[in-house]
């Protein structure tokens, strides 16, 4: 059985605040849907990718910003930090974890700079949205095998 992660949702405060950040990010708009005063859906989805993120009013009772970890997996890391910069984003500088793999939560583990030997999975610089969802761009120039 086939199964795809299709859309993740992101509780925001400001629906059109959210909507024009991820637009500036080159987020393409699929869909803003007012269905009435207490029910908004906006899906947005990132440059070739197959996932979609969507927001709105009447979606979720998370708090707004309360969502971490996400990640925009990029060939080049140093660039997609450089293009969400040049378009308004404060991105973090670059970094690596300390223990050379993936990423632990939080900061204290980082370490500045891509990873020495630029491995695919171990280089990443961060972002967070207006209301402070957070997300990792991490650097994959040649997928693992099966995937």
């Amino acid at each position: 059985m086939d199964m795809k992660l299709e859309v993740v949702v992101l509780p925001v405060a400001d629906v059109d605040r959210a909507k024009e950040f991820y637009s500036r990010l080159g987020f393409r708009e699929d869909a803003d849907f007012v269905v009435h005063d207490d029910y908004r859906i906006v899906q947005l989805t990132p440059p070739a990718s197959e996932c979609s993120i969507i927001f709105g009013t009447g979606l979720t009772t998370a708090c707004p910003g309360s969502v971490q970890g996400l990640q925009l997996t990029v060939v080049d890391v140093v660039e997609a930090r450089n293009e969400l910069s040049r378009r308004g984003v404060d991105v973090s500088d670059l970094f690596h974890d300390v223990e050379g793999v993936f990423r632990h939560s939080g900061s204290s583990c980082r370490v500045a700079g891509p990873d020495a030997d630029r491995r695919d999975y171990a280089s990443f610089a961060s972002f967070s949205d207006p209301d402070g969802n957070e997300w990792y761009l991490q650097e994959v120039k040649r997928r693992a095998p099966g995937r």
